[in-house]
């Protein structure tokens, strides 16, 4: 049986130098000025003198609507994670795989043998899960295997960073949908 890992020590927890979290200003500035924009239409409503019309009630909601939209959006959406060497947006992911594959996967992994694994199908739900973090360029990847046990995933391997090349081909092979 494989060694399990602490959980403490997860792909998605585990800070790694060259990750780099930053805002995203236009997010920011999308947000901020819904929310102005929502207040101006909560004003507006405020201060509607025909109160028989539609379009108090219509703005008093629209208004509410934005600001909480333009917070959500603030407080959620704001920042993005950076592969620092080439300043390129990092995305997370997870695929699934069945567990009797596991060990062949962490091996391949290991020793970063991407070009003769193929016979491991990865699927959209299983016993086995490979988190996964890439940069849009292509330049940078870490890889983390689970397995799942009643309730929860565990850990199943170390994380593995992959740089130049080898993130390239391991990603290669992540779109292609086997190992």
């Amino acid at each position: 049986m494989e060694q399990v890992t602490s959980a403490a020590g997860t792909l998605f927890s585990t800070a790694h130098p060259d990750i780099k979290k930053t805002t995203d200003i236009s997010s920011v500035l999308i947000s901020v000025s819904l929310c102005v924009a929502g207040i101006v239409i909560l004003l507006y409503s405020l201060n509607a003198y025909d109160t028989s019309s539609v379009s108090g009630p219509l703005s008093l909601v629209c208004g509410f609507l934005l600001v909480i939209v333009g917070l959500i959006r603030l407080l959620k959406g704001s920042g993005h994670l950076v592969y620092a060497p080439t300043c390129s947006v990092v995305r997370k992911g997870s695929r699934y795989l069945s567990a009797d594959r596991l060990s062949y996967l962490r091996e391949v992994l290991e020793t970063k043998d991407f070009a003769s694994s193929k016979g491991i199908a990865l699927k959209k739900d299983g016993n086995a899960r490979l988190d996964y973090m890439a940069s849009r360029d292509r330049r940078f990847a870490a890889v983390q295997l689970f397995r799942y046990v009643p309730y929860t995933y565990e850990t199943a391997s170390p994380i593995f960073y992959y740089t130049g090349n080898d993130a390239e081909e391991f990603l290669d092979n992540l779109q292609a949908g086997n190992f």
